[in-house]
């Protein structure tokens, strides 16, 4: 009777070590059937971003995996600016935009092989656009007519498309065409041509538009464009 007790008690202890090794094998392979989602692509918040000169904005890296889940990636990601004169990024996780002059840049984030990028704005303190001069003229594949873009207060000091400007020119037929230049003092401006096919009766309109830190815009004083 006792050693029938005792084989028993041999058996239990048998069973209950095998029964502990089998969970502990079926927790190694649920491990293996379940491994740590893979990330497949990387995307920056917000998309658009817009600083203040002198000001800090933050931005995150959201991670999309193979899983279908999306969240945020909190280390381990990389970022730069293509013009750290004009903006800074800085942190492994969440960073930090800080805005340094007025213009654009484009925002890269790495993580684990795969990147992604973000045009970020750099807003200066503009409450008042004017233009110099107030009309002028081109002759159809000639010199370009200078226009000059003032802020005020600033920075920036002028406004072209070139640090956060937007030139509109009506009608937008496509034959007026500006680039950014400078004048005879040295200031930044946009420098208009007239290609063939340009309306030499109706004078075009320009005027240059900027963002401000609340999410409008400053519209500046007209100039005309004659061509002949």
């Amino acid at each position: 009777m006792f050693r029938g007790r005792m084989f028993r008690g041999r058996k239990l202890a048998v069973t209950l070590a095998f029964t502990g090794m089998v969970a502990l094998a079926t927790g190694v392979s649920c491990r293996g059937f379940f491994p740590a989602p893979v990330l497949q692509s990387i995307a920056i918040n917000p998309t658009a971003p817009q600083v203040n000169v002198s000001q800090t904005l933050s931005l995150q890296a959201f991670g999309t995996y193979d899983d279908g889940t999306r969240q945020v990636i909190t280390s381990g990601v990389g970022w730069s600016s293509s013009d750290t004169t004009v903006a800074t990024v800085t942190g492994s996780g969440t960073a930090t935009l800080s805005g340094i002059a007025s213009g654009s840049v484009t925002i890269t984030a790495s993580a684990q092989a795969l990147s992604a990028t973000a045009t970020a704005t750099v807003i200066g303190n503009v409450t008042a656009i004017t233009v110099t001069p107030t009309s002028g003229s081109v002759a159809i594949g000639g010199t370009g007519q200078p226009f000059t873009f003032a802020a005020t207060p600033g920075p920036p000091t002028f406004i072209t498309v070139d640090n956060g400007g937007t030139l509109t020119i009506t009608p937008s037929d496509g034959f007026i065409t500006c680039t950014v230049s400078v004048d005879g003092n040295n200031n930044p401006d946009e420098s208009c041509t007239a290609l063939t096919g340009a309306n030499t009766v109706t004078p075009y309109q320009l005027v240059m538009t900027y963002p401000t830190a609340n999410g409008g815009t400053i519209t500046s004083t007209t100039a005309t464009l004659s061509v002949h």
